[in-house]
């Protein structure tokens, strides 16, 4: 009897130590989302890397993101995506070709716009490693989707402690694919030109870029 009252013990201890760090790991995750809301805008750069030793695949490249509210511009892999809160515009200079479709709906993809706000649903949160990264200490947790079929084993989510900026993203996959976003450069509230957001097809078409309506 008493093994057994020894052991339901134990057993709570740990369950209550892991709730407490779950909600640990969602608080800290709140105050980023908070303070991340509070900006007008933000640009960030970023390095980009996928691995995957299985398949022999190695890549590394680097990219920027200007966001407000929902409006993006993102530059990636020599291509160019920008979101005017209407209308999805992909241009691709080495084609010479700009795709235009409405904005996905689907709740499950990651647009630019949500990059710094997908963590808020749809995962359970644990606590996890505090590293120093050149003087910065950069706190991490993981998160795992609460969806068994998505194709994501899990997340770890670097913030930096002092900012709450997120400071580096590790996302593995089922199929052991490894990908790594670090933050080069984290800036809010810049003066930004009106016409940003803002996609002028005339200037693509004089350029004699081919227009694609999806």
């Amino acid at each position: 009897m008493k093994k057994i009252l020894l052991f339901t013990g134990m057993m709570l201890a740990v369950f209550t130590a892991s709730a407490q760090n779950s909600e640990k790991a969602k608080a800290l995750l709140d105050e980023v989302y908070n303070k991340v809301k509070g900006y007008e805008n933000i640009e960030i750069d970023f390095k980009y890397e996928l691995h995957n030793s299985e398949a022999n695949i190695n890549q590394e490249t680097r990219g920027d993101v200007t966001l407000q509210g929902d409006k993006y511009l993102f530059n990636y892999l020599g291509s160019q995506q920008l979101y005017d809160g209407n209308k999805v515009y992909t241009i691709v200079p080495e084609n010479e070709e700009v795709t235009i479709e409405d904005r996905a709906e689907d709740e499950n993809t990651v647009t630019p716009s949500k990059m710094l706000t997908f963590y808020k649903q749809g995962h359970n949160y644990s606590w996890d490693i505090l590293q120093n990264v050149k003087g910065r200490k950069i706190q991490f947790v993981k998160l795992i989707p609460i969806d068994t079929n998505s194709e994501i084993a899990s997340i770890l989510l670097g913030v930096d402690a002092e900012t709450k900026h997120i400071h580096k993203l590790i996302e593995t996959g089922k199929n052991g694919t490894k990908t790594t976003i670090t933050v080069n450069s984290f800036k809010t509230d810049q003066q930004l030109s009106k016409s940003l957001f803002t996609f002028d097809e005339n200037k693509y078409k004089s350029e004699g870029y081919y227009i694609i309506r999806n």
